[in-house]
């Protein structure tokens, strides 16, 4: 086989390969995964992007979800299983990643919403202190349900928070009206 023939076959095969999305996305030099899973539920990345606050890269986010959708109301409502799925690129204290989670929920929601899901914000954000410092590298993942959400780091299951009302709300830090970083929302959305 001539050396024209092996390089024409290796340039076809990785041609198929890239069509058939088995590479992985980046972003900021983070390898992305295509699929993710959240429990028996396979789930399909809808977006990823870089959160980044005063031109410092704090993280990057990717969202899986059952379907994609770019409407963030359909995704905020969904009761089928979802993944943000957050990968450090600096030391965070636990107390600043929840202090912007919880600046993030009363920018997307109403005070009456907010008051409703009070007890639940309180739960979630002693898991969030209880992590501690999370470290560049570390994976942390929350997995909305119609039920609630559980928060894991590194693969590691840290707590769950019950309440679909809840689980709406936190994702409304990234998909809602004012989110965290509109760049960000966008890339989630697959814009």
């Amino acid at each position: 086989m001539s050396q024209f023939h092996r390089l024409y076959g290796a340039t076809l095969v990785l041609a198929l390969l890239a069509s058939t999305g088995l590479h992985a996305a980046e972003v900021a030099g983070v390898k992305v995964d295509e699929r993710g899973r959240v429990g028996s539920s396979e789930l399909v990345l809808n977006g990823a992007g870089l959160r980044s606050k005063l031109f410092i890269k704090l993280y990057v986010g990717a969202l899986y979800v059952p379907q994609k959708s770019g409407t963030a109301t359909a995704l905020i409502d969904a009761t089928a299983p979802r993944r943000m799925s957050l990968r450090l690129l600096r030391d965070i204290s636990a107390d600043t990643l929840h202090s912007a989670l919880e600046e993030g929920l009363a920018h997307n929601n109403t005070p009456v919403e907010l008051e409703a899901v009070r007890p639940q914000s309180e739960q979630f954000g002693s898991l969030m202190r209880g992590l501690g410092k999370v470290h560049e590298g570390d994976s942390v993942a929350l997995d909305f349900s119609g039920d609630g959400v559980a928060l894991s780091v590194n693969g590691e299951a840290r707590g769950k928070v019950a309440g679909g009302a809840f689980a709406k709300a936190l994702l409304k830090v990234w998909l809602g009206d004012k989110p965290a970083d509109a760049g960000l929302k966008r890339a989630l959305l697959g814009n």
